[in-house]
Order: structure tokens, then sequence, then C-alpha cells
């Protein structure tokens, strides 16, 4: 059930400022599966991009109208105001806000009177009329509209009066909310908190917060806005962003419902924390911070010696907070203990109560720390997880098929084309096929193979699409050799699942990965096991 009111926003901002971040590019894929982890977790807002500033983000708009069914969020379109001496309803960044489907579209205008002079290269009361004419022209058009006022905090020390007729323009043209963003990051906590009550004090307008990292205050200085009065907090998933990054919006939230008591989530969200900051790391291919509060690995871990002996007594004694609130788990790190409570709550939300049955829930736990200690992962591979866990609670492995042996061939021709052939042998309904594939890789070749060897006993799988594919070199390895973790995202025209594979040869990661992904696709389908 979503937060029963509007009084508070928690907006993200992953897709589009977290995405600046040096070294993350997000394909409409990967930004479709980030929004349902977001939505998942409850957030009000996801800002999927700016529709008409690049193909991408224009196609994420165009796809999220049929893909995505968000059951808590509201998505939101970001853009600019028009331009100076032009009219909004004529503008084509305006129009493409308007048809990009989003209910939400956020502006972004100059509050800082030396950014107007010098980047918009206008004057102050044109910045105001462009303010003015785009929010009045998309509230027109039926879209509830929230302004960025950028570098406010630089702009209210420069100019405070000019600072403070932005945010009024804003909210009398029809703004509901009013970011006031610390654009560099510069600030620190108790300074923005003197400014957002002296603007609160001076208008009408309802305020948000949106801080950068660069001091690292960027969490501090929106608690700190809240204190003040602002209703409206905006971050990135794991602090993603350019720079230093953006206000870690799990940390945001996390302390806004456990130190604060506001209830920003909707009841029982909360508790999915952990599994989703993972979840959104792998998608976005950027190693978990384990040192993270709250959600990170070591973020409730004890190692031997006094902390250690004191937890044995009371883990309260060492921690802020119970970390099965938040999905995590303690950790003695002498024992290198796998996450139980995130394992008992992962497995009722598929389906399986192993509530006091320990035996099995002692047999997944040791299955699970088992394989992370080999490098694999289950936070962003459900349907891997859930299979696992069907073994277990089976209390040995069922599939539809037995793969007897695989093997790729890739070869050069002399003109210079690159081909690659796989072969799968395997028995399934009662016989033994032998299948080849040809791809553009490797692995898309033994993909094709397989699913040649098992289409005609199981037709259903010509639906099935690898639509996505990620490598990672795991920690601790180095060169060719290393280790290999692989994602893979596989849909079957309706929703998508995620399996994983490890492996120190690239192939044989691949395939465990698909393997999995062939295997979880049958039981989607309702195909009984033999």
């Amino acid at each position: 059930m979503a937060v029963p009111d509007d009084r508070f926003h928690v907006y993200d901002t992953t897709l589009r400022d977290g995405a600046q971040q040096e070294g993350l590019s997000l394909s409409v894929a990967d930004k479709l599966t980030i929004a349902r982890h977001l939505d998942e977790l409850g957030v009000g807002f996801i800002e999927g991009g700016w529709p008409g500033a690049n193909p991408k983000d224009t196609e994420f708009f165009r796809r999220a109208q049929t893909e995505l069914d968000l059951r808590h969020a509201t998505l939101a379109a970001f853009g600019s105001t028009r331009r100076p001496g032009s009219r909004a309803a004529d503008e084509p960044m305006v129009a493409a806000l308007r048809e990009s489907g989003a209910p939400v579209v956020t502006l972004v205008a100059k509050s800082y009177d030396r950014h107007v002079d010098l980047a918009l290269r206008t004057t102050l009361d044109e910045n105001l009329a462009m303010i003015r004419d785009t929010i009045e022209h998309l509230r027109d058009e039926g879209r509830r509209v929230f302004l960025d006022a950028e570098h406010f905090f630089d702009g209210y020390r420069s100019n405070p009066a000019y600072a403070l007729e932005v945010v009024r323009t804003a909210a009398e043209a029809g703004a509901d909310v009013v970011a006031l963003c610390d654009t560099n990051g510069g600030m620190l906590p108790g300074e923005l908190a003197e400014i957002v009550y002296e603007v609160l004090a001076a208008s009408t307008a309802r305020l948000g917060i949106h801080c950068h990292d660069d001091t690292a205050c960027a969490v501090a200085n929106t608690l700190a806005a809240v204190d003040a009065g602002a209703t409206h907090v905006q971050g990135t998933a794991n602090g993603y962003g350019e720079r230093s990054g953006n206000a870690n919006l799990f940390s945001v939230v996390a302390n806004l419902q456990l130190k604060k008591g506001k209830q920003v989530l909707p009841e029982g969200r909360l508790k999915d924390m952990t599994r989703i900051a993972h979840a959104v790391s792998e998608v976005t291919n950027v190693s978990p911070n384990s040192h993270q509060p709250y959600v990170g690995l070591s973020a409730f871990a004890h190692k031997a010696g006094l902390h250690a002996s004191a937890v044995k007594v009371d883990p309260m004694l060492y921690q802020h907070v119970d970390p099965s609130v938040v999905g995590n788990d303690m950790r003695m790190l002498v024992s290198d203990m796998a996450g139980r409570a995130s394992v008992e709550l992962k497995g009722k939300e598929l389906g399986y109560d192993l509530t006091g049955d320990k035996q099995t829930l002692t047999r997944v736990v040791e299955k699970v720390k088992d394989l992370e200690s080999q490098g694999w992962t289950f936070e962003a591979a459900d349907a891997s997880f859930e299979l696992l866990l069907r073994d277990e609670v089976m209390g040995e492995r069922r599939r539809h098929f037995r793969v007897e042996s695989w093997r790729t061939i890739v070869e050069q021709t002399p003109d210079g084309t690159v081909l690659a052939e796989a072969t799968v042998k395997l028995h399934a309904g009662g016989e033994r096929v032998v299948a080849t594939g040809e791809g553009n890789g490797p692995v898309n070749a033994l993909d094709k193979a397989l699913r040649s060897a098992l289409r005609q006993v199981y037709p259903e799988l010509d639906q099935l699409e690898l639509v996505d594919y990620k490598v990672r070199i795991l920690e601790g390895a180095v060169g060719t050799g290393a280790v290999t973790r692989v994602l893979v995202e596989t849909s079957d025209g309706e929703s998508g699942w995620d399996t994983v594979g490890v492996h120190e040869n690239v192939i044989a990661a691949s395939w465990l990965a698909i393997e999995d992904a062939v295997a979880y696709g049958l039981l989607r389908a309702g195909r009984a096991l033999p």
C-alpha cells in the first residue's frame, strides 16, 4: 500500500542525475529494471530522464508507457524551462516533455544571478518569465510541475532577493514543489538549514531539497533541510552521481524513517532496502560499497575481540538499529556468516515459508554462504535463487532437462568475419537431443543451441529472449584467468527474470546463467517437473 497522502515526497533521480556518474552507462533496459526495483522499494517519484535531450531517454519514456506497471511510484520527466525570447508552447524540448507520457514534469531553472548572466546570457527578468511561462504552459496541459532551483544556495548567498524571487515566481505559476539545489555540493548542514528556514518564512512555496556530496554532507544536508521544513527529498540509489555523487536516497530514507519517525515508504518496504541496493548495483555493474550505511555488507559486521564478545551477549550493544529492519544481517567476520534473515525474507516473498523449518533453512543458508564465498550473488538474480531454494526444499536438484555436454567454436574467416557456433547435447522428454546454434558470439550461439534442442519438447521456449548480459571480473583476481560473474536477463515478452553464473571461464559462467534462465522460464510457463 502506498504512502496514504502527499505530505512528504521521496523523489529518486538515479536514472537521470545518478546516471551522470563517471563510468556508469545505463541502457534503456537497465533503466526500466532499476525503475521496477525503486518502485518495489516504494519511492514516491522516479525521474526517468530528459526526453528530447537524447534518444535513450526518449526511448525510455516510450517503452515505460507499456512496460512499466508502477504500483507505488509516479514517473517524472526532467527538462529545462524555455529558451530566452521564445514561447513555451512553441519549444520542441517542452513538447518532448508533454509527449513523454509522464504525469509529472520537473523543470530545472537558474536561481543564481551569475548563472543567468553568464550561462543563459539573458536578463534576470527574462529568466523569471521563462520560469513562469513554462510552468503555466505545462500546468495548462495537465501536468504536475516541480521546479529544481539550480545552484540555489550559491545564488542565495550572492543575491538573496533574486533567489527568493525565483522561488516565489515558480510557486505563483503553479509549481507544486520548488527543490532547492546544492548543485556544487559545497554546503554544510548548519548554514543550509538556516537558508531553508528563511526561504520558507519569506515565501508560500512548498520546498524540496536536492544535494550533492562534494563535502561528504549530502545526507546530513538533506536531513537538515527536512528539519528546517522541506517536505520533498531528492537523491539517488547508492549515492550515484557526478563528481562525488548525490545524496544517497537509501541512507536518507532509513534515517527519516528509523531516526525521525517519518513514515516515508509504504508499510513493510524498508526491509527490502538492502536487497534492492545490491540489485541496483548489479544492474549498473558498479561494485557495491561494502561500507555503505544500512545496506552495505559490512554495515553490521563485527570482528573478533571486544565487539564480538559484546555482540554475543546482546547484538544491540554495538549496533544502532536491528539490521533486519533494512533487510541486512549482522555478520561475525570470523565465520563469514551468510544472510540468514535475508534468505528467509526472500523465501517468503517467493512463496516458500521456511519459518520453523530449521533444517531446510540451515541447508539454504549454508549453500548460499558457500556459493557467495565463490563469487555468486543472488541479490540481483532472483530466478537463480528460487531454483536453488526449490532444490533445497525438495531435497534434490530437478530440472526439465539434463545436460550431457556443450561446446563452442569461434572462427575468424579470411575476410575478417567472426563466426560462433555451439553444440549442446542433452536429455529431455525421454530422448537424447543434439542441437547446434550459430550466433554473433559464443554466448549467443549457446543460447540458441540450448533452445533449439528443447524446442520440440517445450515450444514455449520460442517466446524467450536474452535481453541483457553483464560480465564482472570479481575482486581479488586479475588478468585473463580471473574468476568471472555473469548476470543474464531473460524475457518471455511479458516480464523478465535474472540469473547468475560464476566460473573461471567466462563462457562456462555464461552457460550456467543461461541454463538457469531456461529452467526458470519453463517453471514460469507452468511446466510440471518430470
